[in-house]
């Protein structure tokens, strides 16, 4: 801890950085928290590296400012992950630059530079990359009507192209516009599986960079025709050909229709049938991954309130008004977050105006599992969790084979078919918000107003603790309240990145990843080791542990809202504050030894359980990184016992703010208690707020039966695709026959369809 050395006189010669970036020295600090604590070593700034812009796509080529650091060199060295060289430079400012590389996975990759022509690499910092399809549209080059790209040479589709960029994006006067191919090679689901970006061909040489160009696509060469999935690349003219890590623009990758031979040119139907029998073949001969992959939520509200488990699929958005180009029908389609265990593969879900969900044994806008998980998955690198680009290769390119450039749709459905949500079990949320409020897994609700560093919930199964920090409430008049709320929730799994959101000390929203602040203006999703994390616009912060626990944090009213969703898997695997996890409440209260309290208990007693959650130093999950959190967390006692809150809040009939409670509040005791103990009508209302979604959260996430997907008689046709308790399937024939069985089955509480099979 920076503590440790925060009251040490400084005598002898100072510790430097260079190398050190990270570490805690003996007589000063190299840590990020050493310049809010002000013991930073004198050369801190100088080599550990902030840098921008911060972020940029996995494909690479993208130049970066290394913003504290100026040099009177030249030649510059940059490296990243202690192996990919890229080379840097230096401006007429005497700030440096590095460029981006390739890189096959996404999340944060630490770089270093060199000054020495690659001898030492004292410089450190970190690049964030992202997803190619996450990147801002202007570092993109464009292709212009891609619809046209895609389809090219298909019946209807000719003429010329158009691609279009921001030629600031390149100090040149002329470029080159390079085609790429993708192709993942060796054995599938094996050591030697591998994935490559390969250099094709240079599509236009030394053409002007305005910004603009149009051409008519011919054939390829013989040997780059079979490329049918790949990417366009624009570089300064003054690089060689396929030159790699270079400074770069690339477009979105793409099925290559526009290159593709005279074969596919002269009877594109022909050619992509035959494709699809040769994808449906090799399927066969792949291990079957939809046996692991977790079902669907039955219905469109548990899809969106299972949010450590499922996130928006942004191709089908209701948010966005839903525009579901792929989906038909669909209003609103979710992904499974984490890739599947083994095969890394990915499931996803949708629904139709009704809130059910849609399956392709019904129509071709059901929900289809991928092979290769769209966003990849750790560790990346190898197929088939490259990001984006596994799945372009296992089930996009498949797409437009089978449905898109021929009509052989029922081979791609017959391979991607949806899961229905018979085995879908919603996961449990507990929720803890206002003066503060508990509200368990287990549905009991309690009121527990410590001031201290608490365990939240903590779990053997994965090691995923959840911290709880409270302070006295400040108003903006400055006055303290006997009131404490959260202000700040720390947290982990397993050995995974530590995440803390927290109120700063000025009452903005900070998010911490391993004790750094996290900036979201370039990026509002990250990749990050053991979870992933989103924020929304209006700071809505979701960590999404791989374990399939979430936990979601919004600031209201100056304290925190937590929630934590867990998935069935840790029944009676938790404990802390949020409780025993088995739907039981009477052991809600177990201490830390394991015995219990009453159910029944007082005010005064739930202060005695609270305090019994203490955190610990040497558990603390929390970043001191201020005189004030020293002093009154890390040094200070972690509950402190001198802190006597107000336990009951007295109504005075008297009192003109408890009439405007009483019509604020209504019945919500939650909301009424925060008014009168923090005589804020503004606080109150945050609160009924959160405890109203909380509930209808509760509501969403209730069990629903489902009886399973039944088919048509042979010969007849049958109405009615929901599938779910108390829903009817009726079965008509054809003209000339008749009908043996049930005409009407309806899907009982057992979870079983009643009747019998129709047969016409």
């Amino acid at each position: 801890f920076a503590s440790v050395i925060y009251n040490k006189p400084l005598t002898r010669a100072q510790d430097s950085c260079s190398h050190r970036c990270g570490e805690l020295l003996g007589t000063c600090s190299c840590q990020v928290t050493c310049q809010s604590l002000g013991i930073c070593c004198p050369d801190y700034n100088e080599f550990c590296l902030q840098i921008s812009p911060y972020s940029g796509s996995l494909m690479g080529g993208k130049d970066f400012l290394i913003e504290n650091t100026a040099l009177n060199t030249s030649v510059l060295t940059c490296r990243f992950k202690q192996k990919i060289k890229t080379s840097g430079y230096v401006d007429k400012d005497g700030k440096a630059h590095c460029i981006s590389p390739l890189l096959y996975e996404t999340g944060f990759i630490p770089f270093e530079f060199s000054t020495d022509d690659g001898l030492t690499f004292p410089y450190s910092g970190t690049w964030l990359s992202v997803h190619h399809s996450k990147v801002a549209e202007g570092e993109k080059c464009t292709l212009v009507n891609e619809t046209k790209w895609q389809y090219y040479g298909t019946p209807n589709t000719d003429g010329n192209l158009t691609l279009s960029w921001t030629h600031q994006a390149l100090a040149a006067t002329h470029i080159n516009i390079e085609v790429w191919g993708y192709q993942e090679t060796g054995d599938s689901y094996s050591e030697n599986w591998f994935a490559e970006w390969k250099y094709l061909y240079t599509l236009a040489r030394e053409t002007p960079n305005t910004g603009i160009f149009s051409f008519t696509p011919v054939p390829a060469k013989a040997n780059y025709s079979t490329w049918d999935f790949g990417i366009l690349r624009i570089t300064p003219s003054t690089y060689s050909d396929g030159q790699s890590n270079t400074l770069s623009v690339w477009s979105s990758a793409h099925a290559l229709a526009w290159h593709l031979g005279e074969d596919f040119r002269n009877d594109p139907n022909a050619w992509a049938t035959a494709k699809c029998v040769e994808w449906d073949r090799k399927e066969e001969k792949l291990p079957n991954f939809t046996e692991e992959i977790i079902d669907c939520p039955c219905t469109l509200a548990q899809a969106r309130a299972d949010t450590g488990r499922f996130h928006t699929d942004y191709g089908c958005d209701i948010e966005k008004g839903s525009v579901c180009t792929y989906h038909p029908g669909a209003v609103h389609c979710v992904r499974a977050i984490q890739a599947s265990p083994r095969y890394a593969a990915g499931q996803q879900c949708c629904y139709d105006s009704t809130g059910a969900q849609i399956l392709t044994q019904d129509s071709t806008g059901g929900s289809t599992p991928d092979r290769g998980h769209d966003w990849g998955s750790p560790p990346f690198m190898k197929p088939p969790r490259i990001p984006g680009f596994s799945h372009w290769l296992y089930d996009v390119i498949s797409f437009y084979y089978c449905c898109l450039w021929s009509a052989n749709c029922h081979f791609y459905m017959k391979n991607r078919p949806s899961s229905d949500c018979r085995t879908y079990r919603p996961p449990r949320a507990a929720s803890a918000f206002g003066d503060p409020h508990f509200l368990t897994f287990d549905g009991l609700n309690f009121t527990f107003k410590g001031q201290g560093e608490y365990t939240l919930v903590e779990s053997d199964l994965t090691s995923l603790r959840v911290q709880g920090r409270t302070q006295q409430a400040r108003f903006p008049n400055g006055t303290e309240a006997h009131v404490t709320g959260l202000s700040a929730v720390a947290m982990q799994e397993n050995n995974s990145d530590v995440i803390e959101v927290r109120y700063s000390e000025d009452l903005n929203l900070e998010v911490l990843l391993n004790q750094k602040v996290v900036n979201f203006s370039e990026q509002s999703w990250m990749d990050l080791k053991g979870l992933f994390l989103h924020s929304t616009a209006d700071q809505k912060i979701t960590v999404m542990f791989s374990s399939g626990s979430g936990v979601e944090i919004r600031g209201s009213g100056g304290f925190l809202t937590l929630t934590v969703l867990l998935p069935e898997k840790f029944m009676n695997h938790t404990e802390g504050l949020f409780g025993v996890m088995n739907g039981n409440t009477e052991d809600e209260y177990t201490f830390k030894n394991k015995t219990t309290m009453s159910v029944h208990a007082s005010p005064q007693q739930l202060f005695e359980f609270g305090a019994n959650w203490a955190v610990e130093n040497g558990t603390s999950l929390f970043t001191y990184d201020t005189e004030f959190l020293l002093n009154n967390f890390f040094y200070g006692e972690k509950h402190n016992a001198s802190f006597l809150p107000v336990f009951f809040p007295y109504e005075d009939p008297a009192d003109p703010l408890v009439k405007e409670m009483v019509s604020l509040c209504d019945s919500d005791p939650f909301c009424r208690f925060d008014v009168l103990t923090t005589r804020s009508l503004q606080v109150g209302n945050s609160t009924r707020l959160s405890h109203q979604n909380h509930k209808q959260l509760v509501e969403n996430l209730e069990p629903v039966i489902s009886c399973g997907w039944l088919d048509h008689p042979t010969n007849g046709r049958k109405e009615g695709t929901n599938y779910l308790l108390g829903s009817a399937i009726r079965f008509i024939c054809n003209q000339g026959y008749e009908l043996i069985g049930s005409k009407e089955r309806i899907c009982q509480v057992t979870g079983v369809w009643s009747g019998d099979i129709p047969n016409c």
